[in-house]
């Protein structure tokens, strides 16, 4: 299971991780004056401590009044040797509009805004995957995104200017199509007042994660789709703030809380298979001594607890055979060799203690049976625990009543 692990991490980590689409952040940079306590040189010569006022830079954030997020995530298997690892590639399109900014709450002086280098900025946890230039539709203008994230706390992401001297006096509508790959999940920060977001996939195993679940959602054998509508009030930052103010109003932490999103849970892969096998590892002996138990009982044929022995050393060997076949021609083939091997050398070994004939006959297919049904049940991924315990409550009721007439004391007597 090692391998497999650091197989499939060489892959996620060559393609793409999970993945965080954080944005977009209108940033408008401002000077500030501020006061602070210098050493002047005094008329005398000499040097005196003297509050001197001096000029800043800060940037002034501003979150989108709509965020609209659509995506397509399409899945796929990549193979490293003889493993597999899902990965997905995804084209996303964050869009909506952002409302004249207000910079009376955040008190700053709107003669000290430098509007020229006004940005807007995303954070994607990896572009590696992009194929073509991105580009951010702001109003009736394009802008190229280039490499690296301003939104505070982030680095990886795209970022770009706005480069224009005029003030944004009006709500202006944004679209940035994004093009990207992945692995494991991706997720989504309600940076709107009103957020709404539609996904679909191949994928048919998703698990809805996070601070908000769809409103709407549709799983099937071939894929899924999902719909979330969510407001800010269900986060604990506000839709603007400035550098100035630094984590008290805006962190990483805040963001990661109120993200949501969908995480792609890994379908059952051979080696998931073999481990959840050895987990019925005490259910299926049990089930195979129950048979020769039973035999002991209704047909008076004493079994040496060496024999014992040695056909749970078998059952023990079917999984070894499993686990190491199915490193190469993968589970279901591995299983019905291991199963047949395991199934033969028993039936073979009964053959002497056993008498052969009849008895040899329904050990072969109780073994058989039991094999079928372990297999069935490996292949359920949510019904599994139940089916197991349908399967105990069916054995104990068939021993009660295969052993309800029998003397246990004359038994022991004899």
């Amino acid at each position: 299971m090692q391998r497999r692990n650091e197989a499939v991490a060489d892959i996620t980590s060559s393609w793409g991780s999970e993945q965080n689409v954080i944005g977009p952040v209108l940033g408008i940079p401002y000077q500030y004056k501020f006061k602070v306590v210098k050493e002047v040189p005094a008329p005398d010569g000499k040097m005196e401590r003297r509050e001197v006022e001096e000029n800043g830079t800060a940037i002034a954030y501003f979150l989108p009044e709509t965020l609209h997020i659509t995506g397509d995530v399409q899945t796929q298997m990549l193979h490293r040797g003889i493993y597999d690892a899902a990965v997905f590639r995804a084209q996303v399109t964050l869009s909506g509009k952002f409302a004249p900014p207000d910079f009376g709450p955040l008190k700053i002086d709107v003669k000290d805004l430098q509007w020229k280098d006004a940005f807007v900025t995303i954070a994607v946890n990896d572009l590696r995957g992009t194929r073509e230039a991105l580009m951010l539709d702001w109003g009736a203008t394009k802008h190229p995104l280039l490499p690296g994230s301003q939104v505070p706390g982030y680095t990886t992401g795209a970022t770009a200017s706005l480069g224009s001297d005029q003030p944004i006096a009006g709500e202006t509508e944004f679209s940035i199509p994004l093009d990207f790959n992945g692995s494991e999940g991706i997720y989504f920060a309600p940076f709107g007042v009103q957020n709404e977001a539609t996904l679909k996939s191949n994928w048919p195993d998703p698990a809805f994660r996070g601070a908000f679940l769809p409103a709407e959602r549709s799983v099937r054998p071939d894929g899924f789709d999902a719909k979330w509508k969510v407001s800010y009030y269900g986060r604990d930052y506000p839709q603007s703030w400035t550098s100035r103010t630094g984590n008290e109003r805006f962190s990483v932490l805040s963001v990661t809380n109120s993200r949501f999103g969908v995480q792609l849970l890994s379908i059952l892969d051979a080696y998931r298979y073999v481990e959840r096998s050895i987990k019925y590892g005490v259910l299926f002996l049990v089930l195979v001594f129950t048979t020769f138990f039973l035999f002991e009982v209704t047909a008076r044929q004493k079994i040496h607890p060496f024999q014992y022995l040695m056909v749970g050393a078998a059952l023990c060997l079917f999984y070894l055979l499993l686990l190491s076949i199915s490193e190469f021609i993968g589970f279901s083939w591995a299983y019905l060799i291991a199963a047949v091997a395991s199934t033969a050398l028993i039936t073979w070994y009964c053959r002497f203690f056993l008498g052969g004939g009849a008895r040899t006959l329904m050990i072969s297919a109780g073994l058989a049976g039991v094999y079928t049904f372990l297999y069935i049940t490996l292949r359920q991924q949510d019904y599994a625990l139940l089916m197991g315990a349908i399967a105990l409550f069916i054995v104990l009721a068939i021993v009660m009543y295969v052993t309800r007439k029998v003397d246990w004391y004359a038994r022991d007597a004899s």
